[in-house]
């Protein structure tokens, strides 16, 4: 942080912290009797004080492959299609017309696909 020379800079806004009473009075008592604020500034500031977020790194490439598999999983209904694909054979009611079959072929590759592309993101060999 800056120190500002200019005494006729404009300060920025103030920084509100809320306290309970208790925890007031215990920094209070460890400030001793350094002001308040200053004390606080000095805690934060410090090099050595705690850091409990860390900023997102952007994603690398293997955590973009994965992403694409989760959009392409979202935007199907594959799982509920062959949930009643699996139903039909079951009863014995399933028909397997033209559509049906290109239908399978497709939800086949593109399961090809999204088992390939998390492998590759994950590293593994196929």
């Amino acid at each position: 942080m800056n120190v500002q020379s200019n005494p006729k800079a404009p300060r920025p806004a103030p920084f509100s912290l809320r306290l309970t009473a208790d925890e007031r009075a215990q920094i209070e008592a460890q400030a001793g009797s350094m002001p308040l604020a200053s004390y606080i500034k000095s805690v934060v500031l410090n090099a050595d004080a705690p850091k409990y977020r860390q900023r997102r790194k952007a994603p690398d490439a293997k955590q973009q492959l994965l992403a694409e598999v989760l959009v392409r999983l979202g935007q199907t209904r594959q799982a509920n299609n062959l949930n009643q694909i699996a139903k039909h054979l079951n009863q014995g009611t399933l028909i397997v017309d033209a559509e049906l079959e290109e239908d399978l072929k497709r939800a086949v590759a593109e399961i090809a696909w999204m088992r390939t592309t998390i492998m590759d993101a994950l590293g593994v060999k196929s």
